[in-house]
């Protein structure tokens, strides 16, 4: 049991539950009801609002790059696989073809210490170990395939086979769930920042409810129809409304664009541009196995057609360059088919600007550029969606705290003619 309450604190409780039933009571609790109110939801409102502020943050320092850098280890790793065929359908291995496919290995490694230092998760941190140590087995297979061939071994094709397939079964699949990891979390972080502050506006709305409450209450106990502070705190309450409103639909419909102009695109692209890297891997390794190439012919025909509606779906200007790497592959493949294995690896990787090589140099460089350009598209628009939130948490809070104050000062008259 609680000590009982001593006279001077009875007296005490008596006096106030007295006192709130009178009229300078009343004026007393709305006030300090309202301007709490007025206050609790400025507060509440600000840090909504400071919080999309803070997730704008996030995607333009942290999930955009760490995406953009998991695509680029995705795309460099293909591309090496690419040069690398290449480079052994030389025979003899040039320096611009060696030069390709260390270029493309220096850009893989240094996507990957992006992606690593992105690694927030336990399945991204598992994908890019297991990178890492493959990655060193597949460039220990291509050393062996080089050495072969150099020495004019045929088992310098089955090593590189068995890298191509360490590739496309393994490191590139662990690319792929990087990838898409960094770009499900870009796309979650936009949607938090075109999100509505909904705790804030109910908190907005209570505060008008309050607000009318006690104009009633006061009519009542003074007969005046209205109280200059309250309809003062009344209106600051609405602009505040509508600047959330309008901020947040505003920076909504940046990230809306952002996300379909940039994030949607972005991935399409990158997609394509993986297919593209791909095909050439398939086309080169065709004339490697010095064989049958039916099976192998199917593969490549199939990321073509995956390509071409890739490409269809993004509107993307590389598609001149896959009809006219897919006349060239034809080509190739009728010499191949008579005979001509010559000509079919000078079709495959020479200088001629109409063969293989130089069309699919054009869809690479296309998508490049496209993705770079969707990039700049994607922060430009969450950028933007961070200008219109920009002074919304100081300014909502900075109003709602005039409005409490807007409050006490209109109540004190009221409160004053009792006293």
């Amino acid at each position: 049991m609680g000590a009982p309450r001593t006279p001077d604190a009875g007296a005490s409780v008596a006096w106030l539950r007295r006192f709130v039933h009178t009229t300078p009571g009343v004026v007393s609790v709305i006030a300090v009801a309202v301007a709490a109110c007025c206050v609790i939801a400025g507060v509440v409102v600000a840090g909504q609002l400071d919080e999309r502020i803070s997730e704008h943050d996030t995607v333009l320092d942290h999930s955009e790059p760490f995406a953009y850098a998991a695509q680029n280890l995705y795309v460099a790793l293909s591309a090496a696989d690419a040069a690398a065929s290449s480079a052994y359908l030389a025979g003899i291995e040039t320096p611009r073809l060696h030069a390709r496919y260390q270029q493309a290995l220096a850009e893989a490694a240094s996507a990957l210490a992006d992606a690593t230092a992105g690694a927030t998760d336990a399945d991204t941190r598992k994908s890019v170990a297991e990178i890492s140590a493959q990655l060193a087995a597949y460039t220990g297979l291509i050393e062996s395939a080089r050495a072969n061939n150099r020495q004019g071994y045929a088992v310098g094709s089955a090593y590189l086979r068995e890298a191509s397939s360490l590739m496309q079964t393994s490191l590139l699949p662990n690319a792929e769930k990087i990838f898409t990891a960094n770009l499900s979390a870009v796309d979650e972080d936009q949607r938090a920042v075109g999100s509505t502050p909904v705790i804030g506006l109910g908190l907005l709305a209570f505060v008008l409810v309050a607000i009318v409450i006690g104009s009633l209450l006061l009519t009542r106990r003074t007969n005046r129809q209205f109280n200059l502070g309250l309809v003062v705190a009344a209106v600051l309450v609405l602009v505040v409304i509508a600047w959330v409103v309008g901020a947040t639909r505003l920076a909504a419909s940046s990230i809306e664009r952002s996300r379909t102009d940039g994030t949607a695109r972005f991935e399409q692209l990158a997609k394509a541009r993986i297919l593209a890297q791909q095909a050439r891997t398939d086309e080169t390794l065709l004339l490697i196995a010095h064989g049958d190439i039916t099976a192998g012919q199917i593969t490549f025909l199939h990321r073509i057609e995956d390509l071409t509606k890739q490409l269809d779906t993004v509107h993307s200007t590389a598609v001149g360059g896959v009809n006219g790497w897919s006349q060239s592959h034809h080509t190739q493949v009728a010499a191949y088919l008579r005979g001509d294995y010559a000509a079919a690896v000078n079709e495959a990787i020479g200088t001629d600007p109409n063969g293989s090589a130089a069309q699919f140099t054009i869809v690479e460089s296309t998508l490049r550029d496209e993705i770079e350009q969707t990039r700049a598209t994607l922060r430009d628009r969450v950028a933007t969606a961070g200008a219109f939130l920009a002074w919304s948490p100081t300014g909502t809070l900075v109003l709602m705290v005039f409005a409490a104050a807007a409050t006490l000062v209109g109540l004190w008259p009221r409160l004053e003619e009792f006293l």
